[in-house]
């Protein structure tokens, strides 16, 4: 069974550190909090508003230690209005036997407003 694990953050301004460091973190919590191996995951979609720009995150990701296989990209998020800024999202499909209703979705920095029901739920 495949299943998608989200996770979002924000970063405090666009800059490559910022978001390499916030994009790894990110994930790392995200397959923490789910027991997953870079085995376990059939690809990775890295989202970014359009305010972020200076870097790749999917870099991030494919630097993590054991991670350089994991199929990854980015792209950026539809430009609405009112919409948060500088957040990075992440959709990561996972073979995993973990029933939808106990994934648990990573929501940090000012990211937790995008779902609070989930970040909630995960508490």
């Amino acid at each position: 069974m495949i299943r998608g694990i989200r996770g979002a953050t924000t970063i405090e301004s666009n800059t490559p550190e910022l978001i390499y460091s916030e994009t790894e973190k990110l994930v790392i919590e995200m397959v923490k909090a789910n027991d997953v191996e870079p085995e376990d995951i059939a690809s990775v979609i890295v989202t970014t508003t359009s305010d972020i720009n200076t870097a790749f995150p999917a870099k991030a990701v494919r630097s993590i230690e054991g991670w350089k296989y994991v199929p990854t990209m980015c792209t950026h998020e539809m430009d609405v209005p009112g919409a948060l800024p500088l957040c990075i999202r992440v959709l990561m499909h996972v073979n995993t036997d973990i029933p939808q209703k106990d994934i648990r979705h990573i929501y940090l920095n000012d990211a937790v407003k995008l779902r609070p029901d989930l970040v909630n739920e995960n508490r």
